[in-house]
């Protein structure tokens, strides 16, 4: 009997696109090719060296001497559950820094695990005021971890964790932080801050695609997720056991993603090729650009000037513009994706992101050149080349 052929495909060849948005970030090329490279087994030897070589790596983008590191197979959100999942049991206090839509996810997150949660929630688009932890821990006797966001991708924010973390250590809780858009980007001082357990994702500073969630975990936290009088309700998401893979003994836990390590390798190889330094000052220059545009076409910022996260710049949609259609404009149009406001902020902002690979000069003078077409399209008159006239010459101060 004849087989039919197999019928042609409905969907068109995925299209190139100008990633804008908050993540995925634009992946190296590099990265791309070395996900070409030959499968082999999770328990090879040669492969383990490499897991091995992925860890030492991420030692120096967290900037930490003694936390061991590793990369969860799954997103920041598999990031995220499994730090609350290990350290946390039913009954325990956690205090969690509330002031956008992650954090929320968070606080959903620590309810499903019978947590005592305690969301100590501040204004949107503001930074997280450590007065307000300092209070709340005065009024407890025990607190078993206090987490908060380091960059939050729905406000813009980038909070400062010193205070946070210090505050922690003074009531003998672990600290738990989500560096999700920041690692890589931002400087991200797991050992400074004293970080118990902070966590990433590939897609965004790193400049990998999706699917692996790096962290670090102190020795402290590596001992309670040990310790626990229950196991945690996630097998897959056990750090303890996951840490059993990645450390010296690399005793069997899952199938590993085999490719998606390898790309993450090459990934930070970039990273430090670069140098942290010059990659922060990187985002920051770009970030800058990107600002001045925007507030020369007369679009109002989200975040406050001081604590504005040079990977994600929400900024307010005009009055009587349709936030959507600015967006399917510029990805049909233009071939680049913006990100669309979450929470609070849905249909109130449009959220751009320069991270990573996606972090150029270039695409921040598209953006501009192509919102001075949209906006004027939509009703909201701007003044020709405005944008792209101060971008450019915040580029050309910063070179300077």
């Amino acid at each position: 009997m004849t087989r039919p052929a197999v019928p042609p495909s409905r969907m068109p060849a995925v299209p190139p696109r100008i990633l804008l948005g908050p993540g995925p970030s634009a992946a190296h090329p590099r990265v791309l090719q070395a996900m070409m490279s030959h499968v082999i087994g999770y328990l090879d030897p040669d492969f383990l060296l490499i897991i091995d070589e992925v860890s030492d790596l991420l030692r120096r983008v967290f900037r930490t001497d003694e936390n061991l590191t590793l990369a969860l197979s799954g997103t920041g959100s598999a990031g995220m559950e499994a730090g609350l999942s290990s350290l946390l049991e039913p009954g325990d206090t956690v205090v969690i820094c509330a002031s956008g839509f992650f954090s929320d996810r968070m606080i959903d997150m620590a309810e499903r695990l019978d947590a005592d949660v305690v969301a100590l929630r501040s204004e949107w688009g503001r930074p997280f005021p450590a007065e307000m932890l300092a209070d709340e821990l005065k009024r407890r006797e025990s607190v078993k971890l206090v987490t908060a966001i380091h960059a939050e991708t729905s406000t813009g924010i980038s909070q400062p964790m010193d205070d946070l973390a210090r505050l922690a250590r003074e009531h003998d809780a672990l600290f738990m932080v989500d560096a999700v858009t920041s690692l890589g980007g931002n400087e991200v001082a797991v050992d400074r801050w004293g970080a118990d357990y902070c966590y990433s994702a590939t897609q965004k500073c790193l400049a990998c695609p999706p699917g692996l969630s790096p962290v670090a975990l102190s020795p402290r936290a590596h001992e309670a997720v040990k310790s626990r009088k229950n196991k945690p309700s996630s097998w897959y998401l056990d750090l303890a056991l996951i840490a059993n893979y990645w450390g010296f003994d690399h005793v069997y836990h899952h199938t590993a993603p085999v490719s998606l390590i390898l790309a993450l390798r090459e990934g930070l190889r970039i990273v430090l090729e670069e140098g942290l330094e010059q990659r922060f000052e990187r985002h920051r220059r770009n970030a800058a650009a990107l600002r001045a545009g925007l507030e020369a076409l007369g679009l109002d910022l989200v975040s406050p000037e001081g604590y504005r996260l040079d990977q994600i710049t929400p900024f307010w949609v005009p009055e009587g513009v349709d936030e959507a259609a600015v967006r399917q404009i510029l990805l049909r149009e233009h071939g680049i994706e913006v990100g669309r406001g979450l929470g609070q902020f849905a249909g109130r902002v449009i959220r751009v992101g320069l991270m990573g690979e996606s972090s150029r000069p270039e695409y921040v003078l598209a953006l501009m050149a192509a919102l001075e077409k949209i906006l004027p399209r939509l009703g909201y008159e701007t003044a020709h080349g405005a944008g792209v006239s101060a971008a450019s010459g915040a580029l050309s101060d910063s070179a300077t």
